[in-house]
């Protein structure tokens, strides 16, 4: 990859590129709406609760994780689709390999999750 060096221009490209890359995610990959809707009742759940700075820093990190996980699970296998449409035995592993990545983030993040709002229920 050639390097040009550095200018604001092509820095605001390159953020143009990403948030382009955060709404195609948002809009097209259904397992993101879901991630959108739990979020939505995190945060609500959250304010409600009157969580503390801390509690905010991991819910928000934890967030965050799911978020850039499912969006490499889906760059994954959107890029695995397009370079063998054929079904391959090591594509399918990649997929799964990568779909089990973020289930285990979602996993760790549900647990934080119960470790910050269960105690404010009593």
């Amino acid at each position: 990859m050639k390097n040009d060096g550095f200018t604001f221009r092509k820095r605001m490209k390159s953020f143009r590129y990403a948030f382009r890359g955060i709404y195609l995610l948002v809009r097209y990959e259904h397992n993101a709406w879901i991630h959108c809707a739990i979020t939505a009742c995190v945060l609500a759940a959250g304010f409600l609760a009157g969580l503390s700075r801390i509690e905010w820093v991991a819910i928000v990190l934890c967030i965050g994780m799911v978020f850039a996980a499912e969006a490499l699970n889906s760059s994954i296998e959107a890029l695995a689709d397009r370079v063998s449409p054929a079904y391959d035995e090591a594509i399918r592993r990649t997929k799964d390999l990568a779909a089990g990545a973020v289930l285990i983030l979602a996993i760790a993040s549900a647990a934080i999750g119960l470790l910050i709002f269960i105690p404010k229920l009593y």
